[in-house]
């Protein structure tokens, strides 16, 4: 891959056979930032997971105490009181299957988190071929198939992410943005980790953390070290 010539300068400032301490990667990340816009701070984490079998699957929920410094377009589907609920939580869209073709066929997606009362899961399931693929198909485990519709709609406001495995065992997770103080990503950081932590299958035999990264868009990977995060 071609690299531009503010990356190759921003990859001078971190040395590759280093694994740096939390509090030193989150510095070097916010000083190796130089796009002309607020990038976001990336955290990467390679896990010995085999995501193939289901006890190995990874997939939550974490509130970052910073917030994500994202704007989060929430769309809610229930029916009844919960529609006013959605409504004065905060939700952007509240709806029900009047929404189905609109998402089907019109390619409507403008909205970021997708949560459900479980009475309107099977109204949801029907979007599946084009939710499932994006990442945006409510779950419990996220909290978003919930009959708690203001709780959910807050956190997510307030800065709640979803944490999956990808095909390659593989955590994406946003930490916030380079615009944030280092104790802010920090913090976050440390959320994110405590949660994953947390959340080790018990099948997983051997190590787990295989290498943990951060990074903002356009900057170049710092590498942790492991045996310091999982002290």
């Amino acid at each position: 891959m071609k690299r531009g010539k503010n990356y190759k300068e921003s990859a001078k400032l971190v040395d590759r056979s280093v694994l740096y301490d939390a509090a030193d990667a989150v510095a070097l990340v916010k000083k190796a930032a130089h796009a002309k816009f607020d990038e976001t701070v990336e955290l990467h984490i390679r896990t010995g997971c085999d995501g193939r079998h289901a006890e190995q699957q990874i997939r939550g929920a974490v509130v970052l105490p910073n917030g994500t410094g994202k704007t989060v377009r929430v769309l809610v589907f229930a029916k009844g009181a919960k529609l006013d609920e959605a409504t004065a939580a905060g939700a952007d869209y509240v709806g029900g299957e009047e929404l189905i073709p609109k998402i089907q066929n019109e390619g409507w997606l403008d909205f970021d988190v997708v949560v459900a009362t479980p009475d309107m899961m099977g109204v949801v399931g029907r979007l599946g071929r084009v939710l499932g693929p994006k990442g945006l198909m409510p779950n419990p485990k996220a909290g978003t198939v919930t009959m708690d519709v203001t709780g959910a709609v807050k956190q997510i406001k307030a800065g709640k992410i979803e944490y999956r495995l990808d095909k390659a065992n593989i955590i994406h997770v946003p930490i916030g943005k380079t615009s944030f103080t280092e104790e802010a990503l920090q913090e976050n950081f440390q959320a994110v980790m405590d949660a994953i932590i947390k959340a080790r299958p018990a099948a997983v035999k051997g190590q787990f953390l295989k290498s943990v990264t951060l990074a903002s868009t356009m900057g170049p990977g710092v590498k942790l070290n492991v045996v310091k995060l999982m002290a």
